[in-house]
């Protein structure tokens, strides 16, 4: 696994091809599962460029959706 310095992440964050529709975070290199959103105050968002940050969602939805579907 790479590791990379905080000015390579910052560098990424702040590049307009890395957003898709400036909501959706996609870089394949960034090795990060949940990096900031574009306003970083406003929490993390998922890396789509990053298979295993696209599995991990998949299956949080799947508990949050078999969960809904348990209590109600």
């Amino acid at each position: 696994m790479r590791k990379f310095d905080q000015n390579q992440y910052n560098q990424w964050h702040s590049d307009p091809e890395n957003w898709v529709w400036d909501m959706f975070y996609f870089n394949p290199i960034d090795d990060r599962l949940f990096p900031p959103k574009k306003i970083k105050e406003m929490g993390w968002t998922i890396n789509f460029g990053n298979p295993n940050s696209v599995f991990l969602f998949l299956i949080i939805l799947c508990i949050i959706i078999f969960l809904g579907k348990t209590f109600s």
